[in-house]
Parts: C-alpha cells; sequence; structure tokens
C-alpha cells in the first residue's frame, strides 16, 4: 500500500505544480460556482449593516484528532470571514466546542484585527468555549440565539446528530444558515433547515474559494482530474472485462 501511495504522490505532484503555473499565469479558467460560497461574503455585509453579530461555528471536533481536516476547513472558512469583519469593524461570535480550538481561533481574530491596523479592536470574548460535549454544545447554541440577535450562522466543520437541535432552533428563530459537513447521517437535517448547505468535499474547497491562493486552486483543480481519471480507468476496466 505505501508503494501504491508513493506512486500516486509522484503522479500528482507534476500535475499540481503545472496547474499551479496555469493558475497564476490565469489560464484555467473559473472555479464551478458554490452558491453556499456566493453567500458568504454577504454575510459579514449584512451584519455591518445591522450592526448585529455573525455567529461562526467550526464544528464540535477538535485539532489532532480524526475529524481534524473538518475542523481545518472550518478554521479556513473563519480565517476569511474574520478578516472580512475586521475590515469593517463588524461584530462577530465565533464558538467552539474543543478547547484545542480555542487559542487557534483566537490567534485568527486576533491576527484579522492586526492586519487592518485595529489591534484594539480585537476582543477575546468574541470567541466562546461552550462545551466538550457535543450535546451541551448544541444546547449552549440553542440559548445563544435567544438570548443575542445573531443576524446570520455560519457552521462549517464537524457535525453529528446533536446539529438537529441546532439547526432546527436557528431555523425557527428565522436566522439564515450557510452550513457545511460530510458526515451521511448530519446532511438531511442540514437540508432540511439550513438556507445554503456545502456537502462533503465543497466544504473542503471553499479556501479556494475564499482565500484564492493559486496553490489551493491548482489543488482543488488537480482533484477534479483525477476523479475524472479514475471515472476513466474504472470504465476501460468494466469495458475489458465485459467483451473479454
Amino acid at each position: 500500500m505505501e508503494e501504491i501511495g508513493l506512486v500516486v504522490l509522484l503522479l500528482v505532484l507534476p500535475v499540481l505544480f503545472f496547474l499551479t503555473s496555469r493558475v497564476r499565469a490565469g489560464k484555467t479558467g473559473d472555479l464551478r460556482a458554490l452558491p453556499a460560497m456566493e453567500e458568504v461574503p454577504g454575510s459579514i455585509g449584512h451584519a455591518a449593516e445591522t450592526g448585529q453579530p455573525l455567529h461562526i461555528s467550526v464544528g464540535v471536533a477538535g485539532v489532532g484528532g480524526t475529524a481534524t481536516a473538518e475542523t481545518w476547513a472550518g478554521l479556513t472558512a473563519l480565517t476569511e470571514l474574520a478578516d472580512e469583519a475586521a475590515a469593517c469593524d463588524t461584530p462577530l461570535i465565533v464558538t467552539v466546542s474543543d478547547p484545542t480550538v480555542l487559542p487557534v481561533a483566537q490567534n485568527i481574530l486576533q491576527r484579522a484585527y492586526s492586519r487592518h491596523g485595529n489591534p484594539e479592536g480585537y476582543d477575546s470574548t468574541q470567541v466562546r468555549f461552550v462545551s466538550p460535549d457535543s450535546t451541551a454544545y448544541a444546547a449552549g447554541l440553542m440559548g445563544l440565539v435567544k438570548q443575542e440577535p445573531v443576524v446570520g450562522n455560519v457552521m462549517i466543520g464537524s457535525f453529528g446528530d446533536e446539529y438537529l437541535l441546532i439547526g432546527e432552533t436557528w431555523a425557527q428563530e428565522g436566522v439564515r444558515q450557510i452550513v457545511g459537513t460530510n458526515d451521511p447521517r448530519t446532511l438531511p437535517f442540514v437540508y432540511a433547515s439550513a438556507d445554503e448547505t456545502l456537502v462533503g468535499e465543497e466544504m473542503y474547497a471553499s479556501g479556494a474559494y475564499t482565500t484564492r491562493l493559486p496553490v489551493q486552486i491548482a489543488s482543488l483543480l488537480t482533484e477534479d482530474w483525477l476523479r475524472w481519471a479514475v471515472v476513466v480507468v474504472i470504465m476501460v476496466v468494466a469495458a475489458l472485462k465485459f467483451f473479454s
């Protein structure tokens, strides 16, 4: 298995480098549209207009566990939203369920305000540790939406059954929700309560849409190329077996 992984890596790296150079030269075209990612910047604008905070959750998992990738996807979205919020001095409420995520989220907000020349605008209480228990975390968010006038809800990360409590409560309060997760058991609840969704790999691709870094865009395009390559291989193998 290690040999196969090494072969795949050696095949992928040249494609990644090639596509990165084409992206920097502006020769790759546009990424396919993701309505949820197109809506994310507008959520900051809405918060700025109303003066009400936007809530952001990066999931119930932490950094260093099995769901680290989902957590980093949420933190990537938080980085972009924090930068836009700091630029227009828009209030944010960031909630976390794992103590390993708390200092990372605080650092993201602090650096965003510093980049925009307003370090005193950072308030550490914007990032709130609710509970390491997913059910208790959901209960905390159910109380939050009833206690504070939140204008929107962006949730990108790892979520399980507790999402049903969160999503349904916030939907009943009329809060517009953008949600991204990859758990098949949770996705039906997301579709039922969220206004815009990021499903599976779309959540991991969010960084390419927000930061627009050439290497991230090239990585996303490389994945698309590999997907088509796998489809072609499967079709060829199936055809050979059928006619043999």
